[in-house]
């Protein structure tokens, strides 16, 4: 398997990932407190911040953020449509990825101001690994709300799109 395959692979479980959390928190907001739902909200919105900030670090464009959220806090309905608009940018943006631009080391500069480099495919890692860390707090959140989690794993999703796998 080559690194363009498991990223475009990658890339698919975090759609499905997200499509998931964002329908399980559809389902419980009117169970959850203000407050708690909001926490869950700016952490569901910081992660996605820094999917769009890694979105312009590798295509070499500045990003334009200071900071690795927002001065407010977006709705569920307009988080849920712009991580599904994001998750679907990176898929194409994989896709059509030619597979040496991968290694190509690319310098950025941090919300925070800072310089940094990676190569493109250490950035993407990054967005699938940053991406899994929040879910799973929201996921830890969610449960001590005993509420049920949504499922979140990538060999769950790869048995899930590729049932075969189970046979």
């Amino acid at each position: 398997m080559s690194s363009k395959t498991l990223l475009h692979s990658l890339f698919r479980y975090k759609s499905w990932a997200d499509d998931g959390l964002l329908a399980l928190l559809a389902g419980i907001e009117s169970d959850v407190s203000e407050e708690q739902f909001g926490t869950i909200l700016e952490t569901i919105n910081h992660a996605h911040v820094v999917d769009k900030i890694f979105a312009s670090n590798v295509q070499k464009q500045k990003h334009g953020f200071r900071d690795t959220g927002t001065s407010s806090t977006p709705t569920l309905a307009e988080l849920s449509k712009a991580i599904t608009e994001t998750d679907q940018w990176y898929l194409r943006y994989v896709e059509q990825l030619e597979p040496e631009a991968l290694a190509e080391p690319i310098p950025f500069t941090f919300a925070s101001g800072a310089p940094g480099e990676m190569s493109r495919e250490e950035m993407l890692a990054h967005v699938i690994t940053h991406g899994g860390y929040h879910r799973g707090e929201v996921g830890r959140i969610v449960t001590q709300l005993s509420k049920p989690t949504s499922p979140d794993t990538f060999t769950g999703y790869l048995h899930q799109a590729e049932p075969v796998r189970r046979a």
